[in-house]
């Protein structure tokens, strides 16, 4: 596990019937490649977040695979139809088998 990782999500608190709202996350993350040495000339293992996923009451709404050019701390910024009051469950997954995550309550009214 990568160490100070931290995942942000930002959903509007409240919306209407069939309104489109915008989702952005960022999740603080160090991507290392496994290409770079550490000073004793070990290759530090490569820990990349390749998948990200967001799910509303229990339906996928986005599943990206992340390759491994991916910069430092990946943002991602998506629109979802929102129908009826929920949860958004967003999932990072890492190469070293670490996953982290995320949730946001949204209200229709």
């Amino acid at each position: 596990m990568a160490d100070n990782v931290t995942p942000r999500v930002r959903v509007p608190r409240e919306a209407s019937a069939g309104d489109v709202v915008s989702i952005r996350t960022l999740i603080s993350h160090p991507m290392e490649s496994g290409q770079r040495r550490d000073g004793d000339g070990n290759v530090i293992p490569r820990s990349i977040i390749n998948r990200f996923t967001c799910d509303f009451n229990g339906e996928n709404v986005i599943d990206v695979t992340i390759e491994p050019a991916v910069s430092t701390n990946p943002y991602f910024q998506f629109s979802a139809v929102v129908n009826e009051t929920g949860t958004f469950n967003f999932t990072w997954y890492d190469d070293d088998g670490s996953v982290y995550e995320e949730t946001a309550d949204i209200t229709v009214a």
